[in-house]
């Protein structure tokens, strides 16, 4: 009862009314301390239990003395910026709640907590992934919605922003069983394949050719793949908790069923795979598309006309989550606008965006577990997709 009651209180002032929420208030003193308070307790749990919280591949960082000085900034900006809020605001949970959170981390070490364990190669959970993920994708898409916004009155804890963000955590924290099932069907077909010196000619190309090459085609898989999640309506019923999000913004494209990420991964990394690109290129291309695709999804305002002819921009992209009747079926393509041209799909008004956000009806529960469990549960009538049998 106790911490329900404290997490109502935190959501409550987190999402208080925007005169409440102005510069001055206390308000953004007291959020981004509290953010910062989690993420450097989640660093410190980290850095305690590393076999079992810490993507592998981050490890290396954590030798550094770098990474625990920074590790003790976050704590102590986090604690200033409580003490501001304490100090301005007159409601006081946000800034006693960091504090606590504060006080916790540092209970437990701090930055210079040492790690219990071994590390092993078995199974792990990326809590450390999901920190730099949250914090990374924040600090570059924060800023920019609230200088550029296209809802200019959207707040930053806006609604259903928890669900979202439980995304990004269910995501991050399983980031070794995604990878390891979306690898598998490719590792297959490429263990029964004997492209040798085909591989090697392609792996030897520039990494600037290689790297549009990879983006045509998995944009070209995905396409068909995305597309039968429209039109295939046992599919559907897992496409439609990503077009539940009724909110456009950086962490929208955060929400997608668990096996809906499974196949559009397992499908898509099948010709990154196969075909024998470089690792150069490949890391590039992972980065790029996962800033493009939390870009396209993300609140601006910007038109993009000229460049919209040639790449997806969030214009593109927010008419295929649009509620509007002529948004349905149209702009499959994640990068390139060309294959929605050539079969039929593409949809672009000059200068015009869509009014509103997600599925006509609004038949998805909200919750992570309630939409986890959407697709094998018998829908109501307005479930099925928009379009009729398909959409």
């Amino acid at each position: 009862m106790i911490v329900n009651e404290l997490r109502r209180r935190i959501r409550a002032d987190l999402e208080s009314p925007e005169e409440l929420r102005q510069l001055g208030t206390g308000w953004l003193s007291g959020a981004f301390g509290l953010v910062f308070a989690l993420a450097g307790l989640f660093l410190v749990l980290s850095l305690r239990y590393p076999g079992l919280l810490t993507v592998p591949q981050i490890r290396p960082i954590y030798d550094s003395p770098w990474f625990r000085l920074g590790l003790h900034v976050l704590l102590l900006v986090a604690f200033a910026l409580s003490v501001l809020s304490l100090i301005l605001r007159t409601n006081k949970i946000l800034g006693f709640s960091a504090i606590a959170i504060i006080l916790v981390a540092t209970i437990l070490g701090g930055s210079r907590v040492q790690p219990r364990g071994e590390l092993t190669n078995g199974m792990f959970l990326g809590l450390d992934w999901f920190v730099l993920n949250v914090i990374f994708t924040g600090i570059l898409f924060i800023p920019v919605e609230r200088l550029f916004a296209h809802k200019k009155h959207q707040a930053l804890f806006r609604e259903e922003w928890r669900e979202d963000l439980f995304y990004y955590l269910v995501s991050s924290l399983l980031i070794q069983v995604l990878t390891f099932l979306s690898m598998a069907p490719a590792g297959a077909i490429a263990s029964h394949t004997q492209w040798t010196s085909f591989r090697h000619w392609v792996g030897s190309q520039p990494f600037w050719i290689q790297l549009p090459e990879i983006m045509f085609l998995t944009d070209v898989v995905q396409y068909f793949v995305h597309r039968a999640f429209h039109r295939v309506p046992f599919l559907w019923k897992f496409h439609a908790v990503h077009h539940s999000a009724r909110t456009m913004d950086w962490m929208a494209g955060a929400r997608m069923h668990f096996l809906e990420i499974l196949v559009l991964r397992g499908t898509t990394v099948v010709p990154m795979t196969i075909l024998g690109f470089g690792p150069t290129a490949l890391h590039l291309y992972i980065l790029l598309v996962y800033l493009h695709s939390t870009f396209i999804h993300s609140n601006v305002h910007w038109n993009f006309d000229r460049l919209g002819k040639f790449l997806v921009t969030p214009r593109f992209h927010h008419w295929h989550h649009g509620i509007e009747k002529e948004a349905i079926d149209v702009n499959f393509a994640i990068h390139f606008p060309l294959l929605d041209r050539l079969f039929g799909t593409f949809y672009l008004p000059r200068s015009k965006w869509p009014e509103a956000y997600g599925i006509a009806g609004h038949p998805v529960p909200r919750s992570y577990w309630r939409q986890f469990l959407y697709p094998f549960t018998k829908q109501k009538t307005g479930a099925a997709p928009p379009g009729g049998a398909s959409a």
